[in-house]
């Protein structure tokens, strides 16, 4: 009877094969499931009823695709097949999808699989529970936890889909990338399994034994290891956090640079730097920052703010030198000054104010051809300053309209408390200065010249001047000495170029610059708040071999 039904069956698949092929064509309906090969086919009604049990070396084939397996159900009506063991189902060279059990619908041109299910691409191998594969849209997805080997980077993820076509994994749940060298956490991620592009679009980390990265929008090419993060991003180091609108970095040469609005905090040394575009070059301990750029240090419990056109920082941790070029400003609560460069080294604690340099200390004004000031490493704070050559200090007389003034070679100045406190200046030295009693009425103009002469100042007013061989001079009436023997000879007042606050260290133009910057930004990440990550050239065309050149063939000379 078996043998009968066997009989049967076979011949009904052949005359649905025979009349399908000799029946004119009309409508093209969905293609049926092939059967190409099994070592025996049976119908057993009672375990499936309205189908073909095929069993031993089953191969089946729909419309491209090639299934393979143990043993099978063909359900010839719905166009629909069950596979049991070792089953593979195979489309061209570019999706091998293998399970211990899987279904799939001729009609809909869908396959599920589950069991150890297993799909490989020619770039990457997916390991999960169970996986679905939807033909007409060419996606597979999986809402079972899945791991994905891609090279040097295996994938963990709770859920995601692959899209064939573009050979794109996405991830909208949680996702992790372990690298050999670092980890990606994220729960909104593409990645491309050719060129190992992965795009950012969510809140995302990176970390590694090098940093830790933090982005919400950003681009990461994992087999060139270059990067570029767009919103909220920053890198942190050890001792360094980069903040900025748009972050280039390169991890093999841990090279970064930072665009608009970016922010350098040095967590170690309490020390800051910004700009509009910056540097960073963590192996040699160095950065370059440009665009309204200012370094803010902290100094006895005071910020120190210094600007220039540029701002270089090299060296390591206890080394680090700050250089900054073209119109320096630098202010301090008590204390502001301007020069062409500005020197400083955290080593020596040692900074030099180059190029015509004017220190403002309270009301008073300094000029020379070089300044030191030095500090203490110790104790954090300002120790002493140096102007060498050409020294002229000048402060306004408290009550009159006269100048204060001393001149000479060279000046030591000591620190006390962070203010100048007990002044030498040698060399020729000469001095202007109004002489007032306890009752701050005026008793003298003290002109005279010495080898040196040393002030005592208390809250940045001279208490005391002393005076030190070979003196010269006299102290005159008011009405004796005429307004042009008031001031000696290089007496140059610059108190409309003091700066008074912050932000008097950057100039107009470089406000406007600063204001459009910050709003171009707001208004970017405004505009790209919901706006998904644009996919880049080099994505899509990964694949694309370049066409070979043509050469043209010369033909011989006989």
């Amino acid at each position: 009877m078996k043998k009968l039904l066997f009989f049967i069956s076979c011949l009904l698949l052949l005359s649905v094969q025979i009349i399908s092929a000799q029946a004119p064509k009309k409508v093209q309906g969905p293609k049926k499931i092939n059967i190409e090969h099994s070592d025996y086919l049976d119908v057993d009604q009672a375990t499936a009823p309205d189908a073909v049990l095929l069993t031993g070396n089953v191969k089946v084939n729909h419309d491209g695709v090639v299934l393979t397996c143990n043993k099978a159900y063909y359900f010839q009506k719905e166009n629909y097949l069950k596979a049991f063991g070792n089953v593979q189902l195979v489309q061209g060279d570019t999706l091998f999808l293998n399970s211990k059990y899987a279904e799939y619908n001729g009609n809909m041109k869908k396959a599920f699989a589950t069991g150890d299910a297993v799909m490989t691409s020619p770039d990457a191998t997916l390991q999960t529970d169970t996986i679905n594969f939807d033909r007409n849209t060419q996606e597979v997805f999986y809402n079972t936890k899945g791991t994905i080997v891609n090279k040097d980077n295996t994938l963990v993820s709770k859920s995601g889909r692959y899209f064939v076509a573009e050979k794109k994994f996405q991830f909208l749940t949680e996702v992790t990338i372990t690298n050999p060298k670092y980890v990606i956490k994220s729960n909104h991620l593409d990645y491309y399994s050719n060129s190992g592009h992965t795009y950012l679009l969510g809140p995302s980390t990176i970390t590694s034994k090098a940093n830790y990265i933090y982005t919400e929008k950003g681009f990461y090419d994992t087999k060139k290891n270059l990067a570029h993060f767009l919103r909220k991003s920053y890198i942190k180091y050890d001792d360094r956090l980069i903040e900025g609108d748009s972050l280039f970095y390169n991890r093999n040469t841990e090279f970064a640079s930072a665009t608009r609005n970016v922010k350098i905090t040095d967590s170690i040394n309490k020390g800051l730097v910004k700009g509009h575009y910056a540097e960073i070059y963590k192996l040699k301990d160095s950065m370059f920052v440009t665009k309204r750029a200012v370094a803010i240090n902290l100094v006895e419990n005071d910020s120190v703010y210094i600007h220039g056109q540029r701002l270089m920082v090299t060296g390591k941790e206890g080394e680090r030198i700050l250089r900054a070029f073209k119109n320096v400003r630098f202010y301090k609560t008590d204390m502001s000054g301007k020069c062409d460069s500005i020197h400083s080294n955290s080593k020596t604690a040692l900074t030099k104010l180059i190029g015509s340099p004017i220190l403002w200390n309270g009301d008073s004004q300094i000029t020379g051809d070089l300044m030191h000031l030095i500090g203490d490493n110790n104790t954090k704070k300002l120790d002493s300053l140096k102007v060498i050559n050409n020294t002229f200090l000048i402060s306004k007389d408290t009550l009159g309209t006269g100048y204060n003034q001393v001149k000479g070679l060279n000046l030591f100045g000591k620190f006390k408390e962070g203010k100048l406190h007990d002044v030498d200046v040698v060399k020729n030295t000469e001095v202007v200065y109004f002489m007032r009693n306890d009752a701050n009425e005026l008793i003298g103009i003290n002109k005279n010249v010495s080898s040196k002469i040393n002030l005592i100042l208390e809250n940045n007013a001279v208490e005391t001047i002393t005076f030190f061989n070979r003196v010269d001079g006299d102290i005159f009436p008011e009405e004796d000495l005429p307004e042009n023997a008031r001031k000696l000879r290089g007496f140059v007042w610059r108190g409309d170029e003091r700066i008074k606050s912050k932000d008097d260290i950057f100039t107009a133009e470089e406000n406007e610059m600063n204001d459009k910057l910050v709003k171009e930004g707001k208004d970017q990440e405004e505009k790209d708040k919901n706006v998904p990550m644009k996919v880049r050239k080099e994505t899509l065309n990964y694949d694309k071999k370049k066409p070979a050149v043509k050469t043209e063939t010369k033909p011989k000379v006989k």
